[in-house]
């Protein structure tokens, strides 16, 4: 069945038991969990690493979906302008904003899209709170395209997404660019 609008989820896996993430997708109805980690692995949290969730989560009744495209850590960008982004302070936010500017950002984000207009998905990545994480600036674009989309923290608590303060959005193009505010603004 596919939904007007898709309806997406955010989690952070932390250091949660495997038991306690499925617990949380379960209270949410999420069906698909689509794993934006760069690196699909975690050596202090092998519960999460790419195989285990694979094998899994399907027993769980969740399907499970890898998305590189969508993954964070980013280098510096080459080409973008410097001043597109630069309302990130945070190094790693601006990276990300820059490679969401990319033909292969737009993919992931399109594979993303159909999936969460097709089923219940959340994102996960490592990063327990969505407001240090790569998670946001997909959230930001995700409802640009029309979204809705929440974060998830435990079983009993979700909040809506809302997006960065310092976005602008051009109609258009449907890109996001996060400029640095006057001084009377904050940024992050």
């Amino acid at each position: 069945m596919k939904r007007a609008k898709p309806l997406l989820y955010t989690i952070g896996h932390s250091t949660r038991s495997y038991d306690e993430l499925v617990e949380a997708l379960g209270a949410w109805d999420v069906t698909t969990l689509v794993d934006i980690r760069t690196i699909t692995r975690s050596r202090t949290n092998p519960q999460f690493n790419r195989t285990t969730l694979a094998r899994r989560l399907p027993r769980a009744g969740i399907r499970y979906v890898v998305i590189p495209d969508l993954g964070g850590r980013r280098s510096r960008s080459k080409t973008a302008d410097p001043a597109r982004n630069a309302g990130w302070r945070v190094a790693a936010f601006h990276n990300y904003a820059d490679y969401a500017e990319t033909p292969e950002f737009a993919r992931g984000l399109a594979e993303l899209l159909a999936l969460a207009s097709s089923s219940t998905c959340a994102i996960m990545c490592a990063e327990a709170v969505w407001w240090r994480c790569h998670r946001r600036i997909v959230a930001d674009y995700a409802m640009t395209r029309g979204a809705r989309v929440f974060h998830i923290f435990t079983p009993a608590k979700a909040e809506r997404a809302k997006r960065t303060p310092f976005a602008k959005v051009d109609r258009k193009t449907k890109t996001l660019r996060y400029p640095a505010l006057t001084p009377d603004r904050k940024s992050r």
